[in-house]
């Protein structure tokens, strides 16, 4: 083991009783020390030293800032010439920094504000970083962020595609506006869900919405046979004009919100569970049966809601063609609403966005670290009932006239 010989300053030492900023000013003298020693170990050559041994030649010093338990140390590092002053030094510290970055990032991530962020570092490192800074740092996520939202589909099948959008707030042009985050998620052929892609769109219009689903479909989405979603216009338009072919299935939660706003407060409670005979009917032929009964029952009392549902029951019961072992989890958009609630935590803490950048940032590393998690985690369905389903003739089952989703090489690739 190297030895080195270091001095101490006696009116340093006896001021580490009176001062408490004494025991930084030693742990600096020592470290200068340090370093000058292992310079002179290095070019086997003490300052101005002429020997025939010597390695190099000195070339004046150089300022670091080095943060410590004792406070920040202004360092001066030995300048050697054609090379590097070779120590282990601030490797542990490199370490440390490396891993608070880490830290920082993790923080802002899981829904602490970059303002609580600068407190904690200011309280328990004694280092001042600004909200920009924390900013910053964030940004390291970025390649990993675009990586995953711009990954190749093309290697599986789809056959299940269920789409929202979240209203956020961003500041763009010094104007704080809302935004629209656009979400896909899907069912593999294996039964595994996948957080598809997300995007920011100025509204849930239809070109927003085409555009959407024209860069999923350009990353290789295929195969989609059922498209779940909520009836917003421009929504709608857009699975119609991306999708020819496969079957749009309105989400029975929003609709019975849209009833209930629709239908008089006295009559609500009575049509309520009745709604839940209909959405939950065992068959289609079943489905229209309880249908009549309602229209003729509640036609007088709530003409309105009667009028909506009639109109909306065949995209309400699109689910219905399927097996019945998927119908459940279809029928409803309620399989994203772990994702919105994950994303509204840390909207709500955020607020407002600095700006678009890094609402994706965060929010898409939040969706990332979930859809790590659905492909680790258990199957979301068994497809094999559905595959089977798939591959017999039309006539034996309840598929009517629904066309293959992705084309035959698309179902034989999948199965």
């Amino acid at each position: 083991m190297t030895s080195y010989q270091l001095t101490v300053d006696r009116e340093l030492l006896a001021g580490l009783f009176t001062r408490s900023e004494a025991m930084g000013e030693l742990v600096e003298q020592l470290v200068n020390q340090l370093l000058a020693a292992q310079a002179s170990e290095q070019l086997k050559a003490e300052p101005y030293e002429r020997t025939p041994d010597r390695q190099g030649h000195r070339n004046g010093y150089r300022e670091r800032s080095l943060t410590t338990r004792f406070g920040s140390l202004v360092l001066e590092v030995p300048r050697i010439r054609g090379s590097a002053l070779q120590t282990e030094l601030f490797e542990r510290y490199q370490r440390s920094e490396q891993a608070l970055i880490a830290t920082l990032v993790e923080m802002v991530v899981n829904g602490v504000s970059t303002r609580k962020v600068k407190a904690i570092t200011e309280e328990l490192c004694g280092v001042e970083l600004s909200r920009s800074t924390v900013s910053d740092l964030c940004k390291r996520l970025d390649p990993l962020v675009q990586g995953w939202n711009e990954r190749d589909l093309s290697t599986e099948v789809y056959p299940f595609l269920l789409v929202d959008a979240l209203v956020i707030r961003v500041r763009i042009e010094g104007r704080v506006r809302q935004q629209s985050l656009l979400l896909a998620t899907g069912v593999n052929a294996r039964g595994y869900r996948e957080v598809l892609g997300v995007q920011l769109g100025d509204s849930e219009s239809q070109a927003s919405w085409g555009s959407f689903f024209t860069w999923l479909q350009g990353r290789g989405l295929q195969g989609v046979d059922l498209v779940v979603s909520d009836d917003h216009a421009g929504l709608v338009k857009a699975i119609h004009q991306q999708f020819q072919g496969a079957s749009w299935q309105r989400c029975q939660t929003h609709m019975t919100r849209n009833l209930c706003d629709a239908c008089p407060k006295a009559v609500w409670p009575e049509l309520h569970p009745r709604l839940r005979l209909l959405f939950t009917a065992p068959d289609l032929t079943t489905a229209r049966w309880v249908l009549a009964d309602l229209l003729r029952e509640f036609e007088d009392r709530a003409p309105q809601a009667m009028a909506l549902l009639e109109d909306a029951f065949d995209d309400l019961m699109a689910v219905m063609a399927l097996p019945s072992a998927y119908r459940k989890r279809l029928r409803t958009t309620n399989g994203v609403e772990r994702l919105n609630e994950e994303i509204r935590r840390r909207e709500r803490v955020i607020r407002i966005f600095p700006n678009r950048e890094s609402a994706l940032r965060l929010l898409g590393t939040v969706l990332q670290e979930l859809d790590e998690a659905w492909s680790g985690g258990y199957r979301y369905f068994d497809m094999a009932a559905y595959w089977a389903w798939r591959a017999a003739p039309p006539h034996q089952t309840d598929r009517g006239s629904i066309p293959p989703a992705g084309g035959a090489d698309a179902l034989t690739a999948a199965a």
